[in-house]
């Protein structure tokens, strides 16, 4: 594209990345609106951490339920077979190994795909880890959906993170409205750029980049 993304659009390339058939979960904030864009014949079961699978895009008008909600409060919609279970059970699943994908947003990402999301340490900030440690450990494949750089120009794909970490070496993707990445063996590709090049990329963050997907 010859345009940074918007947030539908990289909803959008996200979906379309999961694998068919995976358990996912989809963090708070930018990550849910996957959920409107996923096909049904890719049969993608969606866990909330606040205890259902199977939730369907999220709901409008006469569709809302104030009981059905996803984890960051917003309403949802149930897909058939959805069922309900304890918050209890539903941190087992994330910490036991159950969920195939996460995709969570993040204050910023390392070279090395460590993941700081809950806090930046300021003084006036508000931390709110909630199930991200869980879910960056627990999850088969973490993927993180989030702009490149922050309301100041500050990049978010970092040599090192200096915010408080939420889990070290779990990110494997990194989706923005820039580029997409791949996280292998320290090394940063990028697959795919939005209104930008890997050149202009690699002065702007300030770290190697390589063009084109990793080797398997």
């Amino acid at each position: 594209m010859s345009s940074p993304l918007s947030r539908a659009d990289m909803a959008k390339i996200v979906a379309r990345d999961i694998p068919a058939g995976s358990y996912v979960n989809l963090g708070i904030g930018q990550p849910t609106l996957v959920a409107d864009y996923l096909p049904p014949d890719k049969h993608v079961v969606l866990h909330t951490e606040n205890g259902m699978l199977g939730m369907g895009p999220q709901a409008c008008g006469d569709e809302i339920d104030p009981d059905l909600t996803n984890a960051g409060k917003l309403p949802v919609t149930e897909l058939p077979g959805a069922s309900y279970f304890h918050h209890a059970d539903s941190f087992a699943m994330m910490r036991g190994g159950h969920l195939d994908v996460c995709v969570m947003g993040a204050f910023q990402v390392s070279t090395a795909g460590d993941l700081a999301n809950w806090h930046t340490g300021d003084p006036d900030a508000i931390p709110a880890v909630g199930g991200a440690m869980d879910l960056a450990v627990g999850a088969k494949t973490v993927y993180v959906m989030m702009t490149l750089f922050d309301k100041d120009g500050n990049a978010k794909v970092v040599p090192e993170c200096t915010y408080p970490l939420t889990g070290l070496a779990c990110v494997s993707r990194v989706y923005t409205d820039l580029a997409v990445f791949q996280l292998k063996n320290d090394q940063v590709y990028v697959t795919e750029t939005f209104g930008t090049t890997v050149g202009e990329l690699s002065a702007r963050l300030q770290i190697p980049l390589v063009a084109g997907p990793s080797p398997d």
